[in-house]
């Protein structure tokens, strides 16, 4: 018998596979089982649907491995993981970027930053409030979860064209300086 996380990850490489000749919405579950060599009940004991099934994929390829080096407190070191990640499957995340609404790229990997950047500000500062600004860990969390989607999806539209390293670079560059700094440095 084969264990739980074989059987996600043969969904998974049929899930990509079909997606390199297909559009993503069109994939079918009957599709997945059959590239997968197994049935489609099998699925639904691992996965809602499809969208669930890409959720996986991206919290246990791009984002889990990256999880330790945030723990340590090696931001930069983090994201480069994340970009070289997604740059291993480029084709694949090159179709992800395309999908859009409730089950975008955009909504998925803002959801799991959010709920990284919320367990690391939280294990950081336990919960506390910005002094006299109403800051909260959650409303911390959510920006830079905006800010670093962004940063990552725009990149995947860009089709990757800017090393891992620049892209950390990047992402600290316009996370550390105010808007003012940016706009000074473009003058």
């Amino acid at each position: 018998m084969q264990s739980k996380t074989n059987v996600d990850q043969m969904l998974a490489e049929s899930f990509k596979n079909l997606a390199l000749k297909m559009p993503i919405e069109k994939i079918t579950i009957r599709e997945i089982t059959e590239g997968a060599g197994v049935i489609r009940p099998t699925f639904y004991n691992h996965f809602r649907d499809k969208y669930e099934l890409l959720e996986w994929m991206i919290h246990t390829e791009i984002l889990d491995p990256a999880i330790p080096q945030m723990q340590r407190g090696h931001i930069r070191e983090s994201l480069i993981m994340i970009f070289e990640n997604l740059m291993e499957n480029k084709k694949f995340y090159k179709k992800v970027v395309r999908l859009e609404g409730q089950d975008s790229c955009e909504n998925i990997a803002k959801k799991f930053i959010k709920e990284i950047l919320y367990t690391f500000i939280d294990e950081q500062t336990g919960e506390k409030k910005v002094s006299g600004r109403g800051l909260t860990t959650d409303m911390v969390a959510e920006y830079y979860a905006q800010c670093m989607a962004f940063v990552v999806i725009q990149w995947m539209k860009m089709d990757m064209s800017l090393a891992p390293e620049q892209m950390a670079d990047l992402f600290e560059y316009i996370t550390t300086h105010s808007m003012d700094d940016v706009i000074a440095e473009m003058n």
